[in-house]
């Protein structure tokens, strides 16, 4: 039987690093790993400081620009739709 995992590539944002973020894929990775069922999440880290690594990138600056209101903080219901619309 094939073994079924995703990687995510990752840069070094504070949010991807934090333990929290590393606790919960532990806790998805265990019971997955245990029973077999399910896809296990394999973390792979950039280098820092090289965001040309990251093909992505880009992409997530020119939506930063549309989607963010430097003034003000979205609700999650306008930061979702706004995310989605700017993504179709």
């Amino acid at each position: 039987m094939g073994k079924r995992v995703m990687p995510l590539i990752w840069d070094n944002a504070s949010w991807h690093l934090s333990k929290q973020v590393k606790q919960w894929i532990r806790n998805h990775n265990r019971p997955v790993k245990q029973t077999g069922v399910g896809v296990r999440l394999i973390v792979c880290q950039l280098p820092v400081k090289s965001p040309w690594l990251n093909a992505i990138e880009p992409k997530w600056i020119d939506a930063k620009r549309a989607i963010v209101e430097p003034n003000r903080k979205l609700t999650a219901q306008e930061l979702q739709t706004r995310v989605c619309d700017y993504f179709e």
